[in-house]
């Protein structure tokens, strides 16, 4: 699909990868301001087409008492004051045939979840908003699987569709990315590298998903070098007090400094 079709996308021409970028989940108004706001002046400066992300609201979580939202229209109201603030489009996840049209009131890009993305109805339900559905591959499924799940995207009329790769179950605690998935995901629809779930370490005992943090930039590198047409990064100023997936997110401090990394293995890949 052509990016220029995205409403308010900017840098489209850029010839770079496009980023996703965001907390797991909208805690509040402050916080989804200040994250935009670091992660747009990041982003206009090393010209990376920029989709804001955030959840507004977390159904699969392991224990009952994990938090799940603060009020689904309370946070797709920020969501849509991000996307005016600052003039970006943002994405948010569906969990029910619901959340749908009601979130794309608001979203630019749906979201549809891993564990989801083999349930017919949802996937429709998201492709007939007419919105850009983004498909995380399951992490049971192989990269050639997600074909189908395009296509009934397609199937619907929709063809603003992207495959998010966020690794493959290794084990019970752990996940794998298998960078041969990329080629072959990319022949049906452009391919998204979630950098940050790909280093889930999930089914902890305690109920609370692991991550390793230290290694998101080994992945995210050899995304880029492996031509993946966007990044996908879950980042947080206060990880360690992230109300989700907080084990597994980057650091907004350390965005920088990764981003300009990135950029460069891009330039370096595209001269080849």
């Amino acid at each position: 699909m052509d990016l220029h079709s995205i409403p308010k996308l900017k840098h489209s021409d850029s010839d770079q990868f496009f980023l996703l970028a965001g907390p797991c989940a909208i805690e509040g108004e402050a916080m989804a301001m200040r994250i935009a706001e670091h992660v747009c002046e990041l982003t206009d400066k090393l010209k990376i087409p920029y989709i804001f992300k955030g959840s507004f609201k977390k159904a699969n979580r392991s224990r009952i008492d994990s938090f799940t939202g603060i009020g689904n229209e309370k946070a797709l109201e920020i969501l849509r004051k991000v996307s005016e603030t600052f003039d970006i489009p943002t994405v948010t996840d569906i969990h029910e045939v619901t959340d749908a049209a009601m979130a794309a009131n608001y979203v630019d890009v749906l979201q549809i979840p891993a564990f989801l993305v083999r349930q017919t109805d949802l996937v429709v339900a998201a492709a007939n908003t007419g919105k850009v559905v983004n498909l995380k591959k399951g992490q049971f499924m192989s990269p050639e699987a997600m074909k189908h799940a395009v296509q009934k995207v397609k199937d619907v009329g929709n063809d603003n569709v992207w495959i998010t790769d966020r690794g493959t179950m290794f084990g019970y605690q752990d996940m794998i990315v298998d960078f041969r998935g990329i080629p072959t995901m990319r022949k049906f629809a452009p391919t998204i590298l979630d950098v940050t779930h790909s280093l889930q370490q999930p089914n902890q005992t305690s109920g609370v998903t692991g991550g390793r943090p230290d290694m998101i930039e080994t992945v995210a590198r050899a995304g880029v070098v492996n031509n993946i047409d966007g990044l996908f990064i879950e980042t947080h100023f206060d990880p360690a007090n992230a109300k989700s997936d907080g084990a597994n997110m980057l650091d907004l401090n350390h965005l920088e400094k990764l981003l300009v990394n990135l950029v460069a293995i891009r330039a370096t890949v595209k001269s080849l």
